[in-house]
């Protein structure tokens, strides 16, 4: 055990001994005392511009942990914690009859699998799109102006969606496995900040290395992983999962973790079609709102903007008004704006960075919540609202790939145009000058413009009627979930371990990874290894 001090607020730029010392005396800790120290999360606190200060926790570990209760019990801001790194617990006693298979490749179904393998289990992943590198390839060749493949794009291949975008770590489950999730990520390749960082982020460019070695590791303990191998059925027998079908091939498993995405709309169908138990979820559409980041760092450090001790701006805002949310998500500091779609004759926006996050723009997506009152209660009724809207997007801004823009002023007023942009577009496939309400319900639009001006308070770089929207953003969380029962089962088939963002139960990379290490935990409670 270990104890954690919050609440240390010293100036910018405070060194990790610094921190450490502060905390120990905030708590009463003598050096002497301490065994081992360490900083838990640091992050900013920009809120006062004339005083924007460096916030932290401190973990230290005492040789007699009744006087680590003792601190604990006796000061508010000390709370205790178990430093024990995570070991998975092998408890299955059958012996599987088939493979363990994972569908999906993305953070759930890397660490699922990496679970697997490291314990013995020997799985089976199946990945719909390419490896990294050919999978690079080919987005980078479309977003140059070539064919779209609806195989390997920013959405399906090795890595999964997060692979094309920020790499950020942030969540808001307050889970133990994260600590587990970033140290393997660190392990993995991922800078070493990201274990204390309170908003880490890996940034795309790091993140393709990360996912290599993640596979390699998971090859070298048994694993293996196939590549443009899509699971295009399950065979089921007597309620029990039985087998996958892949490329036409009938492979007989014991055990699959589905950790498609959220953008696997053909499983959906598949399993829809098996009366697997679904329903429909609640999520969010809008379109990405493109800043300069010096106007985005401006409005957060005031006169301190561009001093190297400080990080590259980033936000979160949100607002609801009458039941309905309206609220930034994924924002992407120094990035692009970038073309996500997974389906031919369609537009999808999302957003990307480089670990530097040392571009001229910043991007975040700015969203509508929508539920099932407002698209149906039907299984796949979401599918189908926001493929809608995606196929909207490619008609409206002509039929080439280019996206749907227009400039915020115009956007208030009404209108579909670009006037007197403040921002360079960074979309690869070219932007249209389009009325946004020629994509998106009106009920979105209209909260955008009222979140629109609601954040303008907040912040002043959205009072830039300069400033760039891009549309649609509609892959913002799945549209359905997969009930899952105590035993982390599918409701309908035993065997079938629903998991991650596609299955309804993560927000994210860390989330995803999370659920990923949960679901190979429950197989490891059934099977035993190969």
């Amino acid at each position: 055990m270990a104890v954690i001090i919050s609440n240390i607020s010293l100036p910018v730029g405070a060194s990790e001994d610094e921190i450490i010392a502060a905390g120990l005396k905030k708590a009463g800790i003598s050096r002497s005392a301490a065994v081992r120290t360490g900083i838990h999360k640091i992050s900013l606190d920009a809120r006062k511009q004339n005083d924007i200060r460096t916030v932290a926790s401190v973990w230290a570990e005492l040789s007699c942990p009744e006087e680590e209760r003792k601190i604990c019990g006796r000061r508010d801001n000390c709370s205790p914690v178990d430093i024990t790194p995570f070991s998975p617990i092998i408890s299955g006693r059958l012996r599987p009859e088939g493979r363990i298979a994972v569908a999906g490749f993305g953070p759930a179904g890397m660490f699922a699998a990496l679970v697997l393998a490291e314990a013995g289990f020997c799985p089976l992943v199946f990945e719909r799109g390419g490896d990294v590198d050919s999978r690079s390839e080919a987005v980078g060749g479309f977003w140059q102006g070539g064919d779209f493949s609806p195989v390997s794009n920013v959405q399906f291949g090795e890595g999964g969606a997060g692979t094309f975008s920020d790499g950020k770590l942030t969540t808001r489950i307050k889970d133990p496995l994260c600590r587990f999730v970033s140290a393997r990520l660190a392990e993995m390749g991922a800078p070493e900040e990201i274990l204390i960082k309170a908003k880490p982020h890996i940034g795309t460019d790091r993140l393709r290395d990360v996912v290599k070695n993640i596979r390699k590791r998971i090859i070298k303990c048994g694993g293996e992983v196939r590549f443009n191998s899509r699971v295009e059925d399950i065979g089921i027998c007597e309620g029990r999962l039985r087998s996958v079908r892949v490329s036409g091939e009938d492979i007989p498993v014991s055990a699959l973790i589905l950790a498609v995405g959220h953008s696997a709309r053909d499983t959906f169908e598949m399993l829809c079609s098996k009366e697997i138990a679904m329903e429909p979820k609640p999520f969010a559409v809008g379109a990405r709102i493109e800043h300069t980041q010096e106007s985005v760092d401006r409005s957060l450090y005031g006169v301190h903007a561009g001093d190297p001790a400080l990080p590259v701006g980033e936000y979160q805002l949100s607002y609801t008004k009458n039941g309905r949310g309206v609220y930034t998500f994924c924002m992407c500091p120094g990035g692009t704006v970038v073309p996500a779609q997974s389906e031919v004759n369609s537009v999808v926006t999302n957003g990307m960075s480089e670990f530097a996050r040392d571009g001229a723009n910043a991007n975040a997506a700015l969203v509508v919540s929508v539920s099932p009152e407002d698209f149906g209660h039907g299984v796949l009724d979401g599918v189908d609202f926001v493929r809608r809207i995606e196929r909207a997007a490619f008609s409206a801004a002509g039929g080439n790939y280019s996206a749907p823009a227009s400039t915020v002023g115009a956007f208030l007023q009404g209108k579909g145009d670009i006037i007197s942009p403040s921002v360079m577009p960074t979309y690869a496939r070219g932007i249209s000058p389009c009325d946004l309400n020629d994509v998106l319900p009106p009920f979105v639009t209209d909260m955008m413009r009222v979140g629109l001006r609601v954040f303008s308070k907040r912040m002043d770089c959205f009072g830039d009627m300069g400033a760039l929207l891009t549309a649609p953003e509609t892959r913002t969380s799945s549209p359905v979930r997969i009930p899952r029962g105590e035993d982390m089962c599918s409701l309908s088939v035993k065997g079938l371990y629903p998991c991650g963002e596609g299955a309804g139960y993560a927000g994210g990379i860390m989330s995803a990874a999370v659920d990923g290490v949960r679901q190979a935990c429950a197989v490891m409670a059934v099977f035993r290894p190969l």
